[in-house]
């Protein structure tokens, strides 16, 4: 059993990181496209909002990489805790595990669609009444 514990351990590991780094993303991506949103006003130069688009739409898709790497190692996570002690290999190979957790529909997941969905919507209301 010690073995097995020790590969979920790796893999929760893992996956704490993913979220971590998830989780930064969004304060850096509230924070940057804040402060570009005040240069906007400060400035009233709507290049400023165009740039914090740009910025938002970069941490979107970086988020979802993250969500996505993340999703993977949860299912191999799965998978460990149902094998027998004997079939562990420490293997930290998600390949297997990527039907469902692509790049493209992590991104469009609802928790991101809901965030950075959020904070566009922000910046089009912005942009159409300046």
């Amino acid at each position: 059993m010690e073995a097995k514990a020790k590969h979920l351990e790796f893999i929760q590991a893992t996956v704490n990181r993913m979220a971590n780094n998830s989780f930064l993303l969004k304060g850096w991506a509230v924070t940057l496209t804040g402060a570009l949103l005040a240069l906007t006003f400060k400035q009233t130069d709507r290049h400023y909002l165009i740039v914090s688009v740009a910025v938002l739409l970069l941490f979107w898709s970086l988020d979802g990489y993250y969500l996505s790497r993340e999703r993977k190692f949860i299912a191999l996570y799965n998978h460990v805790r149902r094998e027998t002690e004997e079939e562990v290999d420490y293997s930290m190979d998600t390949r297997p595990f990527a039907r469902g957790c692509g790049w493209p529909r992590c991104t469009v997941s609802r928790t991101l669609l809901l965030f950075y969905g959020g904070l566009l919507a922000v910046h089009l209301l912005i942009f159409h009444f300046s």
